[in-house]
């Protein structure tokens, strides 16, 4: 991020010199601050992809329900050892907003291993998708946002199948559209919880998550969810498709605005489709590979553009 140059100092003895005076140490903090949430993101879209990637494997097995449930519980598990959030109160006033934020966050991972056991999952991610798209439309203000959304918009576009080639089932589509709203739900209630618990909000996110969502997968799973086999393979998805990169997302959501939040995600189709050919063999058409170009692009310029946090007594409530 380019860091704007400060205007000549008042001081007459500056001004004698010659020179300006350079940006503040509190300027390029923030412009730290905010390459440093950009990276997180991505790191987390990365793994939380490749993590869905190998779990689909996994779905004959004890099915998507089973699944999403399982990395969910075991997420929970990681990052309670890991952050111990009850060594800090949760302050009454977000008791309400991290039960959203949790329940979103269960349901978006059920909804969206449903539509990855129908549809390919990069053609998934890029319906999904939607959701966060819409939080950057709404929050845009500037016309370069709105290029970089443009650009994401085209390549969607691309990931649409053409006349002709293979219907997508109409189920998957709808599972995947309701995944892409509960994502949308879930930036918006994470910011806000983020903001004062941090990391913490992501253990008491994932806890009720699995209180609500574990006893689903296991009804439908049966004890082949608990069998040696598919808890090792579990946890491995767990630490990355849920302990990982939600930890990330929550430190990116602290120095991000939530519409450059959104538009970060707009790589996670890109990422999608690259994971299931590479682990799938989910092979995809020329224009939806060309896709993949202007989704990053839309990404690479959302990062290098992006302005730093507001203020925590400035951020709007969710």
């Amino acid at each position: 991020m380019t860091i704007p140059a400060a205007s000549t100092d008042d001081n007459p003895r500056t001004r004698a010199a010659g020179r300006t005076e350079p940006a503040s140490a509190g300027d390029a903090t923030q412009s730290r601050s905010a390459l440093v949430g950009a990276g997180a993101a991505f790191a987390a879209m990365v793994s939380v992809t490749i993590g869905a990637t190998f779990a689909k494997l996994l779905f004959p097995v004890v099915g998507a329900v089973g699944i999403a449930g399982l990395r969910i519980g075991l997420g929970a598990v990681m990052l309670l050892v890991v952050l111990r959030p009850w060594r800090r109160r949760v302050p009454r006033s977000l008791r309400l907003g991290v039960v959203i934020y949790g329940i979103t966050l269960g349901l978006m991972n059920m909804l969206i291993y449903q539509a990855f056991a129908r549809i390919p999952i990069g053609l998934a991610v890029a319906i999904e998708v939607t959701g966060p798209l819409g939080v950057a439309l709404v929050g845009s203000r500037r016309m370069s946002d709105l290029g970089w959304l443009a650009l994401a918009v085209i390549g969607l576009t691309l990931l649409v199948p053409r006349v002709g080639e293979a219907v997508l089932d109409p189920i998957g589509v709808a599972f995947a559209l309701a995944s892409g709203l509960c994502w949308a739900l879930y930036i918006l209630a994470g910011k806000h919880v983020a903001a004062t618990l941090g990391s913490d909000a992501v253990a008491w996110g994932m806890l009720i998550s699995a209180v609500v969502f574990v006893p689903v997968a296991l009804g439908q799973a049966g004890p082949a969810l608990v069998s040696p086999h598919v808890l090792m393979i579990g946890i491995a998805i767990a630490l990355l498709s849920s302990a990982l990169p939600y930890s990330l997302e929550m430190k990116a959501m602290q120095r991000l605005p939530a519409a450059a939040f959104g538009l970060l995600a707009s790589a996670s189709p890109a990422v999608a489709a690259l994971s299931g050919f590479l682990v799938l063999g989910e092979r995809l058409t020329l224009s939806q590979w060309g896709a993949i170009a202007f989704v990053m692009a839309a990404s690479a310029g959302c990062a290098l553009t992006v302005r730093p946090a507001p203020a925590i007594e400035d951020l709007p409530a969710a």
